[in-house]
C-alpha cells in the first residue's frame, strides 16, 4: 500500500501547488470567479466533463450498475444528455449574456431584483447542499485508504478544496479540475473498466452468471428514468456551478461546441460506471450495500500502484463537483443576497478596486467552505440532502429561467411566483409524501409553471426598453464593460 499512500499524496500535493499557482492569475472579479472568460475548447471540455461526474456520478453510477446492471447508468446517462441540451441550445446565449450567476441573468431578462434575491436564496440553498453531499464521499475514500475517522476524513478532503478554491478562484479550480479529468479517464475508463471485465471473465461470463434483467436498458425501471430526466437533466440546464462553467468559455462557439464534447464524455462515462458495477455484482454478489462495490472491486481485485491511481480518480470525481459547488455557492452568496442586502451592485462603481473585489470573494469562498464541512459532518443522509437539493432547485427555477429564455410574455411577477410557490410547493410536498419521493418535483414544477403563465399573462408585459437591452446582450451587442456586473465594495 506505500505505493498507493505515495500516489494518492503526490495527487493531493498537486492540488495545492496549483491552487498557488492559480493566484498568481486571478487578479480580478472576471479572473477568479470566471477564469477571465477565456478558457478554449480543450480546457473548457475536460473541465466541464469534470464538474459534472462527480462522486454520485463514479461511486454512485458503479453502484447503481452493481444494484440494476446496465440499466444503472441512466442516472449518469441523464446528466450527460442534461449537458448536451445546455450545450446545443442554450449555452451561446448564456455565454453572450457577460454575467456570473443565475440570479443575474433574471434581473437583466425581467427588469429588477424582486425575483433574483429570492432565485438567489434557492440557488445558494442548492449549491451548498451539493457542495455538502459531495464533501461526504471523502469518508468513503479516505476510509478505504487509511481506515480514517468519517469526521477527519471530511475536515482533510474539504481542507484541501477549500485551500485551493480560496487561493486562485476559478483559475486554480480549472487548472485541478483539468487534472482531474485526465486522472479519472486514465483511473475509470482505461484502467478499472477493463480490469473489472477481465476479472469478472468477460462478458459472456457476466451474462452466465446474473439475471437476464442485469442486461435490459430499461430494467431500472421507467418511472425512474422519467425522474432521473425531470432532476438531472433539466437541473444540468440551470444549476449555477453548471452556469458558472459556461461563463467561462472563451466564445459562444467554446460553449456550444465544447460542451457537446462534454456530454457526449459523460455518455460513456455513464456506460463505464454500469459495466464495472455489473462486474462486481459476479464477483462480490452478497455485498452489504451497493455503493460498497467501488471501494471492495478497487481494494480487492487491482494491482499496488494502479489501486492508487484509480482513487486518485474518486478522489478527483469528488473534488471537481466540491470544488465547483463550492465557488458557485460562494459566487451567490456574495453577489446574489449580501451585495443586495447590502443596496449594492445596482449602478457601477466608479472607484471600485479589483483587489478589493477578489479579496471579498475569496473571503466568501472560505466562509462557504467552513460552512460545508460542518455541514457535512453533521449530515448523515448523502441522498436525502442531494434530492432536497435538486427538488428545490427544479421545482422553483427551472419555469423562470427556461421561460425567460424562451418567452418574451414572462414578466417579473410571473417569475417571483413561479420560484415562490414551486417550492413551497415542493417543500409542502415532500413533507407530505416523503424526502425520497418523486409527487414533490412532479407536482412542484406543474404548480411553477401554472403560476408563472398565469400571474404573467395577469400582470403588464415587460417594459419594451428592458426586453430590448435583454435581446442586445442575448446577441452579445453590448460591450464588455457595459456588460460586466457592477462590482462589489468590500
Amino acid at each position: 500500500m506505500a505505493v498507493d499512500y505515495a500516489v494518492i499524496v503526490v495527487y493531493l500535493a498537486g492540488m495545492l501547488a496549483m491552487g498557488w499557482w492559480g493566484m498568481r492569475r486571478a487578479r480580478s472579479k472576471s479572473e477568479f470567479l470566471v477564469a477571465g472568460r477565456r478558457l478554449g475548447p480543450a480546457m473548457y471540455s475536460g473541465t466541464m466533463a469534470a464538474i459534472v461526474l462527480g462522486g454520485a456520478s463514479t461511486i454512485g453510477g458503479v453502484g447503481l450498475g452493481y444494484q440494476y446492471g446496465l440499466s444503472g447508468a441512466w442516472m449518469v446517462f441523464t446528466i450527460g444528455l442534461g449537458l448536451l441540451a445546455l450545450s446545443v441550445f442554450f449555452s451561446a446565449r448564456i455565454a453572450r449574456l457577460k454575467v456570473y450567476t443565475v440570479s443575474e441573468m433574471l434581473d437583466l431578462r425581467y427588469g429588477g431584483g424582486r425575483a433574483g434575491i429570492v432565485s438567489g436564496v434557492v440557488m445558494w440553498a442548492y449549491t451548498l447542499m451539493l457542495a455538502v453531499t459531495s464533501t461526504i464521499a471523502y469518508a468513503t475514500i479516505f476510509d478505504v485508504l487509511f481506515d480514517m475517522n468519517r469526521t477527519v476524513a471530511i475536515v482533510l478532503g474539504g481542507s484541501i478544496v477549500v485551500a485551493y478554491s480560496t487561493l486562485g478562484g476559478m483559475w486554480s479550480i480549472t487548472l485541478t479540475d483539468m487534472v482531474q479529468f485526465v486522472v479519472k479517464t486514465i483511473g475509470v475508463l482505461l484502467l478499472l473498466l477493463p480490469i473489472a471485465v477481465v476479472k469478472a471473465g468477460g462478458f459472456s461470463e457476466m451474462k452466465a452468471q446474473l439475471p437476464t434483467e442485469y442486461f435490459d436498458p430499461l430494467g431500472i425501471g421507467g418511472e425512474t428514468i422519467f425522474t432521473y430526466v425531470l432532476i438531472y437533466t433539466f437541473g444540468m440546464l440551470i444549476g449555477q456551478d453548471i452556469w458558472q462553467r459556461v461563463f467561462t468559455a472563451r466564445s459562444d462557439r467554446t460553449a456550444k461546441w465544447g460542451g457537446t464534447v462534454a456530454g457526449t464524455y459523460c455518455l460513456a462515462y455513464a456506460l463505464a460506471g454500469a459495466v464495472i458495477g455489473t462486474a462486481a455484482k459476479v464477483l462480490y454478489p452478497e455485498l452489504g450495500s451497493p455503493d460498497d462495490a467501488f471501494a471492495t472491486i478497487v481494494k480487492d481485485e487491482l494491482p499496488v500502484g494502479v489501486r492508487g491511481l484509480v482513487l486518485a480518480a474518486a478522489l478527483a470525481a469528488v473534488m471537481s463537483t466540491s470544488s465547483g459547488a463550492l465557488i458557485a455557492c460562494a459566487t451567490v452568496a456574495n453577489n446574489d443576497i449580501w451585495s443586495r442586502l447590502r443596496g449594492l451592485g445596482k449602478a457601477p462603481a466608479e472607484n471600485a478596486d479589483d483587489h478589493d473585489e477578489v479579496q471579498g470573494n475569496r473571503l466568501f469562498i472560505l466562509i462557504m467552505g467552513l460552512a460545508v464541512i460542518c455541514t457535512a459532518i453533521a449530515i448523515d443522509n448523502v441522498v436525502e440532502a442531494l434530492t432536497v437539493a435538486y427538488n428545490l432547485l427544479v421545482g422553483g427555477l427551472l419555469v423562470p429561467i427556461l421561460g425567460g429564455l424562451v418567452w418574451k410574455r414572462g414578466t417579473v411577477y410571473g417569475a417571483l411566483a413561479s420560484v415562490v410557490v414551486g417550492g413551497l410547493a415542493v417543500i409542502v410536498l415532500m413533507a407530505t409524501y416523503g424526502i425520497l419521493a418523486n409527487e414533490p418535483v412532479y407536482y412542484g414544477l406543474l404548480a411553477s409553471l401554472a403560476a408563472y403563465l398565469v400571474v404573467s399573462l395577469a400582470t403588464p408585459a415587460t417594459d419594451a426598453a428592458v426586453l430590448t437591452a435583454w435581446r442586445e446582450r442575448l446577441a452579445g451587442r453590448s460591450s464588455e464593460l457595459a456588460s460586466e456586473p457592477a462590482p462589489v465594495s468590500q
